[in-house]
């Protein structure tokens, strides 16, 4: 039986595949809206935990997908990794597909040779954390990395050959930036150039310096429609080769999905219509909102 310590968390379109916790918790954890990796402290697992459930995983039958698990496994010193993989590789040959969690200096710690070495172990999509593109922003919410080091990364996950998906954070900037950071997320967006983005919203985690900062009447949430001008503004003003849109994830109000450039003017006609109406009854119900 697979082993799982903790809460374990993975992106919505990772929800049909095998969940392995190559480390337990998140290497920097100082994120300023994030609560899931509170309770937990950092490690990588030993590569004998994780053949172990490799093994155990082939009662299972056929594995096509496996994401790495935890918050940034990317951060894994390469030749661990490349353990890991080559584990995969031997215990569950019918593997397609490897995704992993990184933030932005995972990615610069390794160079674009060493990601494609991961490429060829089927590390085949690496989602990244951005969350705004808004400079200022990004030190206040502690990401640990500047607007250009996201771009940088972003670029360097794209010559390597490895699907790139980032994620952006409705609501991050409060009412007072929320246009801003809108604006500035589209900007960085479109030199990011990613093959997905996910756009989530915030939900206040008690524990959290964001959730303090509410508290103290610092930080506001823009209301629903304003979350999705927020959204709109993201999709308005960002350009893209070939791109998935999402906003499915569970704490939005308004699930999007969309192919860009292919899709941005019917896609814009429909949020305009939900924003010219401004019926509740159009979106997600509070109560099934969720992280």
């Amino acid at each position: 039986m697979v082993t799982y310590v903790g809460p374990v968390f993975r992106p919505p379109s990772e929800a049909d595949s095998l969940i392995i916790q190559a480390t337990l918790g998140c290497s920097h954890n100082k994120c300023a809206f994030c609560g899931s990796f509170l309770t937990k402290r950092f490690r990588v697992r030993s590569i004998k935990e994780i053949r172990a459930d490799l093994r155990d995983a082939r009662s299972m039958g056929p594995v096509q997908r496996i994401f790495l698990a935890d918050g940034d496994a990317l951060c894994i010193p390469q030749k661990r990794l490349v353990e890991i993989l080559e584990a995969i590789n031997h215990e569950l040959p019918y593997v397609e597909r490897v995704g992993i969690y990184a933030n932005a200096r995972d990615v610069l710690r390794k160079s674009v040779e060493e990601l494609r070495v991961l490429r060829d172990l089927k590390l085949g999509i690496i989602y990244l954390g951005l969350e705004t593109g808004d400079s200022e922003l990004l030190q206040k919410i502690r990401k640990g990395a500047s607007y250009e080091q996201m771009v940088q990364a972003a670029r360097r996950v794209k010559d390597s050959g490895i699907l790139l998906s980032v994620t952006v954070l409705l609501g991050i900037g409060g009412i007072e930036l929320s246009t801003r950071h809108a604006r500035e997320t589209a900007r960085i967006l479109t030199e990011m150039d990613p093959d997905y983005v996910g756009a989530l919203s915030v939900i206040l985690v008690p524990g959290t310096p964001l959730h303090q900062e509410f508290e103290r009447g610092r930080f506001t949430i823009p209301d629903p429609f304003g979350l999705i001008e927020e959204l709109k503004i993201m999709i308005e003003e960002s350009s893209f080769t070939d791109c998935v849109f999402r906003s499915n994830h569970a704490s939005n109000y308004l699930p999007v999905k969309a192919t860009l450039p292919r899709d941005k003017a019917a896609i814009l006609r429909a949020i305009d219509g939900v924003l010219h109406a401004k019926d509740s009854r159009m979106l997600r119900p509070e109560f099934l909102r969720a992280l």
